[in-house]
């Protein structure tokens, strides 16, 4: 196990910077993931923590050895990647053994440890086949054997169910945790998935724009987003948010046919800010309940155990999740209920939190 220190590390492809200044603590042991969308820089900062990646400033130590000019080799990771980048020619035990071919670890104790992995990845009726001959999810597990057999103090994965259909990347979730819990080696994951980011972590950072937006827990970041951006990326459906200003008596939302009576706490009259709202949070009720915004269905999404329903609310979409037995039709007109204490809110147009405020109540603009 070895714990990672990411020291205001930038990465510049000729003159556009792509990681800007970014400063991280794994934990021995942990189970990282960091989320973001595509293009946000994670895979990038993974490659740079793996050697794969050259780094344009700052430092990454691992296991408190500052590793920027070691090769990938030398930094005792192990990466598995999106593709699995497995032998053709080879067969799985050959895949899982090869780095210690290469080694010049004798043929014996190299099968030893290749059963011993496969043991625990459950490969071991699959040992003489072909990866033509294996299911996505299989070799995944190969790839997972190639890169446990080389006992790294650092695992790194780079979107690795992404090839997987639905099914199988919820079974393989589960497995890449169990495996986590009997191996305790230091893992970080990357992925745009945030279900798959939110099972798996033990802490999570949140990307955007090459920068981290937040770090936390799976349940620090869903309940206290720390930017806009980490409130509508991180839930889904995605957290719902109403537009609004700053007025003498509250702040004024929907063009002011809403108002919150809400401390102003020193923000100037006029001030722009975002509320938002997770659609969980929302209760459907009937139209002119007091306290309740006035909408309009316009799709019912099926679950199965619930359902997500769309609204259309003063011409802006707005989404309401619910597990009860409701199934309004389209254009049925209905109202929107929810507690003060269930509210964001963030300024506009930077999108950091505001914990400045504390709503009281919703009530018609007068």
């Amino acid at each position: 196990m070895a714990s990672i220190t990411i020291r205001g590390v930038k990465k510049n492809y000729a003159k556009t910077q792509v990681v800007h200044g970014v400063d991280l603590d794994f934990a021995s042991g942990e189970f990282v993931v960091i989320l973001g969308p595509s293009g946000c820089g994670k895979s990038t900062l993974l490659r740079m923590i793996a050697g794969l990646e050259d780094i344009s400033g700052g430092t990454i130590a691992i296991d408190g050895t500052v590793v920027n000019k070691l090769e990938p080799r030398e930094r005792g990771c192990a990466m598995v990647f999106q593709n699995y980048a497995l032998y053709p020619h080879m067969s799985v035990a050959d895949n899982i053994g090869y780095s210690l071919k290469v080694a010049g670890i004798p043929s014996a104790e190299r099968m030893k440890r290749i059963r011993a992995v496969a043991r625990i990845l459950e490969l071991e009726p699959l040992l003489d086949r072909k990866p033509a001959a294996l299911s996505g999810g299989q070799r995944q597990r190969v790839a997972m054997g190639r890169a446990m057999i080389r006992e790294p103090k650092v695992f790194l994965f780079d979107e690795p169910l992404s090839n997987l259909d639905a099914k199988l990347r919820v079974q393989m979730r589960s497995e890449i945790r169990k495996l986590h819990r009997r191996l305790s080696v230091t893992s970080v994951f990357v992925t745009h998935d945030q279900v798959e980011a939110m099972t798996l972590a033990d802490r999570l950072v949140v990307m955007n724009g090459g920068r981290v937006e937040q770090v936390g827990t799976p349940g620090e970041v869903y309940t206290r987003p720390a930017s806009r951006f980490v409130a509508t990326f991180v839930g889904a459906p995605a957290m719902n948010m109403l537009e609004g200003v700053v007025t003498l008596d509250g702040l004024s939302l929907l063009g002011g046919s809403r108002r919150l009576a809400i401390p102003r706490a020193g923000l100037p009259v006029g001030t722009e800010v975002a509320v938002g709202i997770r659609p969980e949070a929302v209760r459907l009720v009937a139209q002119g309940t007091p306290g309740a915004l006035d909408a309009t269905v316009d799709l019912v999404e099926e679950l199965g155990a619930g359902r997500v329903i769309y609204v259309d609310l003063d011409g802006a979409p707005f989404s309401v999740m619910t597990s009860e037995a409701i199934h309004p039709e389209p254009g049925t007109a209905v109202g929107l209920q929810f507690s003060p204490d269930d509210m964001h809110f963030f300024a506009s147009p930077s999108g950091a939190r505001l914990d400045v405020f504390k709503a009281s109540v919703l009530e018609p603009a007068l």
